[in-house]
Formats: C-alpha cells, structure tokens, sequence
C-alpha cells in the first residue's frame, strides 16, 4: 500500500525538478538581458510615474487593512531622501506590525519575504539579507512614528513591510533619477 503513495509522490518530484531546471535557466539569460537596458528604461517602465511629483521628502502609513497608503514615489538620484512612516493602525504590534524596508534592485520578494519572516529576533530585519536592504524603519506599533534617510543611486527600488506575510500586499516603488 505504501508503495502505491510513493510512486506519485517520486513522479510528480521529477517532474518539478526538471521543469525547474529549464527555467531557471531561461531566467538566467532573460535577466542578463534586462540588466543591461534597466538603467536606461527605469522611469518607462514604471506605470503611472509620469504622474508622480519628484520630492525627497517622503511620507508613508501603514494600516490595519495591512495597506500602504502610497505605492509609488519619485525622487532625485543622488541627494538625500527622507522617509517618514507612520503606523496609522490600532491592532497591536505584536499582530499587525509594520516597518518599510527598501530593497535594492532585482532583489526576489518572495525570497527576501521567507527570509524576514524567520527574523523574529530581529524584528523581520534578516541578516542574511542585509546585502539586499538599502534602509529601513523599526518595526512600529499603532500610532508609532520612525523616520529615516538615505541616498540612492538611479534606479526602481521596490519597498515593502516585512512582517510576515505583509509583503505581499505592503509593497510599492521609489523610483530615482
């Protein structure tokens, strides 16, 4: 009877590790390609920009709905950016913590995602990941504040909460050029 199980479980393993193999592959020479033509085209390929006034002063909340309240920014490459946030929710930290963690170019959401979730200890912050991170706010509470500042280089730097499983909702872009 066990047998029985075990035949599917081996065939559908196969079958996932050799579909795997092919598109990691494909992926490897798609994202050599977009690596060369990102800077130039890093303001056209973000829909909606041309609508976004560039300031870097920046002010972000997050809510209980485990929503941003912006998605998008624009800002000059090069100067200092100043992020205020603000954690407009009322459900404690404990349960519904926010942060924002701006991340460099081409780093993998999902897998960052994995990561900050097993960061309890460092409230979400993994130290694994540190390579990948430009700046980021503390962790907050309902009604906590944090403000930051950084610098970057032209480029679409994705910007997410990291407590687990918010990233994938609480997530936009800072666009500099």
């Amino acid at each position: 009877m066990k047998k029985l199980f075990m035949i599917p479980a081996v065939a559908v393993a196969l079958s996932i590790a050799s579909c795997g193999g092919n598109s990691e592959k494909s992926g490897k020479s798609a994202s050599t390609e977009t690596t060369t033509s990102t800077e130039n085209q890093a303001t056209e390929t973000v829909p909606g920009i041309e609508n976004v006034a560039i300031s870097n002063s920046l002010s972000l909340e997050g809510n209980d709905q485990m929503k941003f309240d912006k998605d998008l920014f624009r800002v000059k490459a090069g100067e200092p950016v100043e992020l205020s946030f603000k954690n407009a929710g009322t459900m404690p930290k404990e349960s519904m913590g926010h942060n924002v963690v701006i991340l460099k170019p081409g780093v993998d959401l999902p897998t960052f995602g994995a990561e900050a979730a097993a960061a309890v200890a460092d409230e979400y912050i993994p130290k694994s990941a540190l390579s990948s991170i430009v700046s980021h706010t503390k962790l907050l509470g309902p009604g906590e504040t944090d403000k930051i500042t950084f610098t970057l280089e032209k480029g679409v730097y994705p910007f997410i909460c990291s407590f687990p499983g918010h990233y994938g909702v609480m997530q936009g872009k800072i666009v500099a050029e």
